[in-house]
């Protein structure tokens, strides 16, 4: 296209309408990414504001460092159990004891799988396994705890049983194994996509100078994609974090300061569910806890992913 044509077209009657047409779609996507932001702070205002009034009434350090969760408020001065103790530590360690169980089960799994379609599976065995393994992300949660109940419970109570343990009906090992399994496609899939995207260069360099596939694989292909599968087990790690469904069915709501994954225990967001619940009163402190409940799963989310991001910052290669 030479000059002539180019001014042809800036003269044009056309380019008036085409420079506002530009405009507008300019000020539609503008406004698409302002109402986004505008509903993360509405979300965090409208969180933060009914925390604070929880906060009031219940210290923060009792909140945070207390050894007791039980929320139950009498509606009425002269009923039983005036007052509840908002303790949230048992509610933190469940969380994490959980997500601990679902992480061993679906980081080395997932990541295995990943390496296996990348790297060692024939292009028909890929296009068969990998649409199978994704499948998994697709099933209801409802149908995980199905699972847990009718399965992994009673084998692990049959296998405890055995080994001379006691294994509760409803504990977090059946429910961080059951969870585990439902984040493997979020490892697999995205640490697949990862991998294959490495700079095909790379492996021809490691193959040159006589590497094996399993040392390019162990010095080359992981430490190229490792902030990927950072930010792909960071997304698991959040996703077992939110769960609930599976919690409530298989891991129990009791709110037991536990580090033994043979018990029964909650988690943080099984609680927010619950307190939102039934016909309590929405200013009490039963239900404003889980807006405190809600900032503080917010805030440890934000420090993660701060966390994360420096350390895919600080092991980040670049290639050219």
């Amino acid at each position: 296209m030479n000059a002539a044509t180019l001014k042809s077209l800036k003269d044009s009657p056309l380019s008036g309408s085409a420079k506002m047409i530009d405009r507008f779609i300019c000020g539609l996507l503008w406004l698409a990414a302002a109402t986004s932001i505008l509903i993360t702070i509405a979300i965090i205002f409208s969180v933060l504001i009914e925390a604070i009034h929880f906060f009031k009434i219940v210290p923060l350090t009792d909140f945070l460092f207390g050894l007791q969760w039980s929320p139950q408020m009498a509606l009425r001065p002269d009923q039983a159990g005036s007052s509840g103790a908002f303790g949230a530590i048992p509610l933190f360690v469940g969380t994490i004891l959980i997500t601990l169980v679902a992480m061993l089960v679906a980081i080395p799994i997932g990541l295995f799988s990943a390496i296996y379609l990348s790297e060692y599976a024939y292009r028909n065995t890929r296009n068969i396994l990998k649409p199978s393994l994704e499948i998994l992300a697709g099933i209801p949660t409802v149908v995980y705890g199905y699972f847990a109940i009718i399965f992994i419970s009673p084998w692990l109570r049959t296998i405890g049983s055995y080994m001379g343990l006691d294994v509760a009906a409803e504990s977090a090992l059946a429910a961080g194994l059951v969870m585990g399994v439902m984040i493997i496609p979020f490892i697999s899939s995205l640490s697949d996509d990862i991998i294959t995207s490495v700079p095909k260069s790379l492996r021809d360099g490691a193959y040159a100078l006589g590497a094996t596939k399993s040392e390019t694989i162990r010095n080359i292909l992981l430490p190229a994609a490792l902030p990927g599968i950072a930010g792909a087990v960071l997304l698991a790690v959040s996703r077992a974090i939110g769960e609930t469904m599976i919690v409530v069915m298989a891991a129990g709501m009791s709110a037991n300061l536990t580090f033994n994954p043979l018990q029964a225990v909650t988690t943080v967001t099984v609680q927010i569910v619950s307190l939102l619940v039934g016909d309590q009163e929405f200013d009490s402190p039963k239900t404003m806890a889980a807006f405190a409940l809600g900032l503080t799963l917010f805030c440890t989310t934000l420090f993660l992913n701060i966390v994360a991001l420096k350390i895919v910052k600080k092991y980040r290669e670049r290639y050219e």
